[in-house]
């Protein structure tokens, strides 16, 4: 697949992340509480992932194959839902840019550790000077938005 397109997918899945949180925040307040909100993602993601299981034939996993591997590799749930109620919580407070924003702060942070020591898998991919330039300007970014916020809550 080119990867035009691949960037395109990307993109679109990116822009849709920020109405996850809005419809989970308002179903939170609508269930009385954010963690509520949590579990019921949990559920509907079970109950849409459920039928392509099935209509795609993917076959039972081997659990002791799974097992074997390291323990790291089972945290992406606890991630997920580390994430879902963050937004749950903060999205109402810091509105669905400021939060966002943030996040992919966060996100290139993790990532950047992950390439620099080839963590979860990877291969390493040293600091250079563009990669460094490109990193600094997004966070520079990122701090820049969230500003007048800050600035607030410092009191300043």
């Amino acid at each position: 697949m080119p990867a035009l397109v691949l960037f395109l997918i990307a993109l679109i899945a990116g822009a849709l992340v920020p109405f996850q949180g809005g419809a989970n925040a308002a179903l939170g307040r609508a269930l009385g509480h954010p963690l509520w909100a949590a579990i019921a993602s949990l559920i509907v993601s079970l109950i849409c992932i459920l039928p392509a299981l099935i209509a795609l034939r993917v076959p039972m996993p081997d659990p002791g194959a799974a097992l074997a591997q390291p323990k790291w590799i089972w945290i992406g749930g606890l991630v997920g839902i580390i994430y879902v109620s963050a937004a749950i919580f903060l999205m109402p407070m810091m509105g669905a840019a400021g939060f966002m924003i943030a996040v992919i702060a966060g996100q290139l942070i993790g990532s950047l550790i992950i390439d620099r020591f080839g963590l979860m898998g990877l291969v390493p991919k040293p600091f250079d000077l563009w990669r460094v330039l490109g990193a600094g300007l997004v966070l520079g970014g990122a701090l820049l938005f969230q500003w007048p916020g800050l600035s607030r809550m410092a009191g300043g």
